[in-house]
Formats: C-alpha cells, sequence, structure tokens
C-alpha cells in the first residue's frame, strides 16, 4: 500500500510539473524573430489560422497550437481582420490578439485645402487598396484621416469621404448665423475652398471669410489669387509666380476678371474653414495683404489697405524678393 501511494504521488507530481511546463511553453517567448502582419480570412477556423501562424513563423506548431489553445486558452472564436504580430509573442498572446478583433489600423489623411487631384494621387499611392478610381468632383471630400482594411476598394474610401462631407455641410447649414453673403450650402462650399486657400492660420480663417463676405455683399470682385491658380493646374501649387496675362484672364474661377462666386470649390475645404464662412467674423474689412510673419493685416478701406501693401512690399524688397 505505502508503494502504491507512493506511485500516485509521483504521478500527481508528475502531471503537475508537466502542466506547468505546458503553461510555461503556452505563455512563453515565441520563435517569430521580427514583426510581421497576417490576415485572417472571414471564415477561418483555428486549424487553418494556426497553419497560417506556423508558416509565418509565428508559433513552433501548429498542430501544439491548437491543442494548447483548446486546453489553456479561451473558447471565444477567432475574428477576421488584419493583425500585427510582434517578434516573440507568446502562443496565449497571439490567441488573445486573433479572439480580442485589435486589427491593425491602416489610415489615409487627406489634408484640408487639398484638390480632388491630389486626393486621389494619395489613394493611388495608399499600399492595401484596390481598384481604380476616377478624381472626384472638387470640394466633395471631407480632409480628414480615414481608417481602412486591406482590400478596400478607392472607391469605397471616395464614397466615405463623400458622405463625410454631404453630413458636415448639412450640420453646419443648420447652425448658420443669419444674414450671410451665401444663400445656398454649395455656395457656402465654394467660398470656403476659398478662405481655406487663403490662410492657414487657425485664428484669421473668420476674419477672411468676413472680407469675401463683404465683397460679394456689396458686388466687388472677390479677387482671390487662389482662383487663378485654379484653372491653370486644376488645385496643384503653380511652382511660380502668376502671370499678368493669367490676372486678366476671362474663365469661370478667376475672381479678378468677374464678380461673385468662381464656378466651383477649388479645393476641399475643412471644417473650420466651412464653420468660418456659415460664422464670419463682424468686421466692415474689404482687404488683406500678407503681413511678413506668415498672417495677414486687414483693411476697412482702400486707402488703409494700399499702405499695407507698401510696407509688405518694404519686407519683400528688405529680403531680396524683389
Amino acid at each position: 500500500m505505502r508503494r502504491l501511494g507512493c506511485f500516485a504521488l509521483l504521478l500527481i507530481l508528475a502531471a503537475i510539473a508537466l502542466g506547468f511546463a505546458g503553461l510555461q511553453y503556452w505563455s512563453w517567448h515565441g520563435p517569430l524573430k521580427h514583426n510581421i502582419t497576417i490576415e485572417i480570412a472571414p471564415g477561418t477556423s483555428l486549424a487553418t489560422a494556426s497553419t497560417q501562424l506556423e508558416k509565418a513563423g509565428a508559433i513552433r506548431s501548429a498542430q501544439q497550437f491548437r491543442l494548447f489553445a483548446k486546453v489553456l486558452g479561451s473558447d471565444a472564436p477567432i475574428k477576421a481582420g488584419e493583425y500585427r504580430i510582434p517578434a516573440h509573442l507568446s502562443q496565449s498572446d497571439i490567441l488573445k490578439v486573433l479572439q480580442g478583433s485589435k486589427t491593425l489600423q491602416r489610415f489615409v489623411t487627406i489634408p484640408e485645402g487639398w484638390p480632388s487631384v491630389m486626393v486621389k494621387d494619395a489613394l493611388d499611392k495608399t499600399p492595401g487598396l484596390k481598384g481604380n478610381v476616377q478624381v472626384p468632383l472638387e470640394g466633395t471630400i471631407l480632409p480628414d484621416s480615414y481608417s481602412f482594411q486591406r482590400g478596400n476598394t478607392k472607391q469605397f474610401m471616395v464614397d466615405r469621404m463623400q458622405r463625410a462631407m454631404v453630413k458636415y455641410l448639412a450640420d453646419a447649414w443648420e447652425k448658420r448665423k443669419p444674414g450671410l453673403a451665401v444663400t445656398t450650402p454649395r455656395e457656402a462650399l465654394i467660398l470656403a475652398s476659398i478662405v481655406e486657400k487663403e490662410t492657414g492660420k487657425p485664428s484669421e480663417r473668420r476674419l477672411v471669410a468676413a472680407v469675401y463676405s463683404n465683397r460679394l455683399k456689396r458686388g466687388m470682385m472677390l479677387q482671390a489669387d487662389p482662383t487663378i491658380i485654379y484653372p491653370i493646374t486644376k488645385g496643384r501649387p503653380l511652382g511660380r509666380r502668376i502671370l499678368e496675362s493669367e490676372v486678366h484672364a476671362v474663365n469661370a474661377y478667376n475672381t479678378y476678371a468677374m464678380t461673385g462666386l468662381p464656378a466651383g470649390p477649388i479645393c476641399n475645404p475643412g471644417r473650420a474653414s466651412i464653420d468660418a464662412v456659415l460664422d464670419p467674423a463682424p468686421s466692415n474689412a474689404l482687404y488683406f495683404v500678407a503681413d511678413g510673419t506668415g498672417g495677414h493685416v486687414f483693411a476697412d478701406t482702400l486707402e488703409q489697405h494700399n499702405a499695407n501693401v507698401q510696407k509688405w512690399y518694404a519686407i519683400r524688397k528688405s529680403r531680396g524678393e524683389m
């Protein structure tokens, strides 16, 4: 009896040791030497996923992984998605990653003021997006960072960006202040695109919007330089000074040769520029010119403006730009 008791004790100790070793193996550093990305398709079973992991070098044995997953892991299903597996991640943590749906986040960022030709460029250069896409209509894209999954189409992304713009513009229009120079959401979008291109300083947007709103109400030409450039480059940087002939060119966008708004937006304006147009600053300013610090100085009268222009010319001459 004593021998049987000792034998049973040894079996218990051996089982404990084996269990401890198995737990250590399950939670020990994995064999992966560098970070990898693995894509789990919808409907993938644990068996198929474990085979993928073994082929990728994330685990040593698909069969052992499945066994330990059933004995020591959660019974939650694995989820489809694209996952980032760090180097040396344990089998236990790999299973948690696949069950927790912490998928790899991919983003494409559209900055405020980009024209639609550059939106298409960005989508075409983004790894993981599929298919082809036409240049979106100008002004229909809401600038933002958009997440996506590998395999999404470029058209899918454009559709999302356009729905976002439709929603934001509609919501902002409902909150607009009374007495605006613009009478429709599209007019607001067009004017916002000009404001977006004219200043990069958040503190100036409502003042710039006020200047152009005041000009529209008085029937004055807007005389916005970016509207000269748009028909030439479709919104891409001009890369040189505007020519005198281009200032006087007659087309549907050049606000130096026409009164009122141009035929359409000249870029994709951001939320802040849309908001500025729908709530411009309380100002009588009709003019503005660069102040040499990256901002602008504003004026109510032509006389004040001309004096500010002379100061700007003096700054440029001191820099050797004239």
